[in-house]
């Protein structure tokens, strides 16, 4: 059985209950979430609107940082979702979760996952400031 059960780059809300629903396993002793939402402040400065992009090959790279995390950890589930689109403040922009035997390499395994995506998967985010400033800030940051 594939261990990667959810991947997604979706311009719809995203769902921790169907994440979780995905990553459940009875041979899993920790499952590790990550939710990360649009803040309502960067750089001390507020945040009046937000979008996120990605390019049309990030679900297939999204794939690749994936099998990498699941040859290298003793997972028994993960998955993956990025929202794309235009967020509110609050909103979900990606959830990612790690079901494994231990805790330990659920924790390591989840931290490796965002980390990966948020280095390799080409999504963007372009952010509208209070004062008018904008930011673009892409894969790798």
């Amino acid at each position: 059985m594939d261990v990667i059960r959810l991947l997604g780059i979706r311009d719809t809300p995203l769902s921790v209950d169907e994440v979780l629903a995905a990553v459940g396993d009875h041979a899993a002793g920790g499952t590790t979430f990550f939710v990360g939402t649009v803040r309502e402040q960067d750089h001390g400065k507020p945040v009046t609107r937000l979008a996120y992009s990605a390019h049309p090959t990030a679900l297939a790279e999204l794939r690749q940082v994936a099998e990498k995390i699941a040859a290298d950890f003793p997972v028994t589930a993960l998955a993956a979702v990025h929202r794309v689109g235009d967020l509110e403040l609050g909103d979900a922009a990606v959830i990612v979760a790690v079901a494994a035997p231990h805790r330990d390499e659920a924790f390591k395994a989840a931290r490796r996952l965002i980390d990966d995506l948020k280095a390799n998967v080409p999504i963007w985010k372009h952010q509208v400031f209070a004062d008018g400033e904008t930011e673009w800030v892409g894969a790798g940051e």
